[in-house]
């Protein structure tokens, strides 16, 4: 696994000019008043494609030219997503996923399909020289057998499973340069992993399984109805489920079996809020040495992140909240030594439908076309 690649913190395409490039799959970017980079989204009903939309809608140099959907061909993308009205994106006409069209109209494409139906999808378009995003699961595993096993779901692109890059900036963001295909991690896996990084990295947690104990807004069930996501359902409820089954387990476990440099497994509990958006997770580590001061772990937090902006270490006695990363790319991270145990308490808190899903897509996709790392993404968290 490579070392975490240094991540542009410059927040905006006025404070940093896009590189110039010559490769096909992204464009050639030449400034911020012309748009190079031609851009598809398949799947452009449910949340996570109502998100990309938004962030792409305002980007500086991304242009959507195709948003797809069989259900609502014909229609403009704001009949469907009615706050785009006004913007040349909503004007865009919905239309039904064709790969030959996709590659003559877009460089790069998103897919935010469901699993099983990515994978055929992304090898059609790659086989025609376009570069593809997925932000379903289909590519997060590199085990193929593993994906069977968890969703259920036969792996017909092995190949591709093992070309596929993870997306999580931080971590992969130097493999993230120039790839043609990008796996989107799940949004529980990115709190959590970003969460552990510096403690796996520098050896400071003992072998025990860490504890992940998640709490997810409701968007995180899709936009499907479901009986389990109604308001009367949701609303001053409070519950636990899929409890050692949930599928971002595996995953959650191969980041950090990685980072750790040896088999890692973890106690993964997910939780579902009467919220739309946002995760809060709250790990426990028992450290390998008890006595270790906060302060000293503090420190290597403040290394592991220093140069990627979008992670945000709280100062000593201040603890992560949902409301402080709404619709934003921060991840925001506190720390917490109980002292009587010896055991190490993090706290991090992402908004899962933009850091979690489709704004980290888009930061990905800045650095497989080129851009500046931040661009599009300067979000200040929604407050109250």
């Amino acid at each position: 696994m490579s070392s975490p690649g240094a991540a542009d913190k410059r927040g905006g395409a006025s404070q940093g000019a896009a590189r110039s490039g010559t490769d096909r799959a992204c464009g050639s970017v030449e400034s911020v008043s012309v748009p190079g980079v031609r851009v598809g989204l398949v799947g452009a009903t449910g949340y996570t494609g109502m998100e990309l939309a938004r962030l792409l809608a305002a980007h500086p140099f991304m242009r959507l030219t195709r948003a797809t959907s069989r259900r609502e061909e014909g229609r403009d993308l704001a009949d469907l997503h009615p706050f785009l009205r006004g913007t040349a994106a909503g004007e865009l006409p919905v239309s039904a996923p064709d790969p030959e069209d996709l590659a003559r109209a877009c460089d790069l494409v998103f897919l935010a399909v469901p699993h099983g139906a990515a994978m055929s999808i992304a090898a059609e378009l790659l086989r025609r020289g376009l570069r593809v995003l997925d932000l379903s699961a289909d590519f997060r595993l590199r085990d193929t057998a593993v994906y069977e096993r968890w969703y259920a779901t036969g792996h017909t692109e092995r190949a591709l499973a093992a070309e596929a890059v993870y997306g999580l900036p931080e971590l992969h963001g130097a493999e993230l340069a120039g790839a043609r295909l990008t796996a989107n991690p799940g949004c529980y896996p990115t709190g959590a992993i970003l969460g552990l990084y510096p403690t796996l990295k520098n050896g400071i947690a003992c072998d025990a399984p860490p504890i992940i104990d998640a709490k997810s807004g409701v968007s995180g069930a899709g936009r499907e109805a479901r009986v389990g996501s109604l308001f009367s359902e949701v609303s001053d409820n409070f519950k636990a489920y899929g409890l050692g089954t949930h599928r971002h387990t595996p995953e959650i476990e191969q980041e950090l079996s990685l980072i750790a440099g040896r088999p890692l497994t973890v106690s993964f509990s997910p939780h579902l809020l009467p919220v739309n958006r946002g995760i809060l997770s709250t790990i426990y580590v028992d450290l390998r040495r008890p006595d270790a001061a906060l302060r000293d772990i503090r420190a290597l937090y403040a290394e592991a992140y220093a140069d990627h902006a979008f992670v945000r270490l709280l100062p000593d006695g201040a603890l992560p909240d949902l409301r402080s990363v709404r619709g934003s790319m921060y991840c925001d991270i506190g720390l917490v030594k109980d002292e009587r145990n010896g055991r190490l308490i993090i706290v991090t808190c992402i908004d899962n439908m933009c850091r979690g899903a489709s704004g980290q897509a888009v930061a990905c996709a800045n650095r497989m076309c080129g851009l500046p790392p931040a661009a599009g993404l300067g979000l200040i968290p929604l407050a109250p």
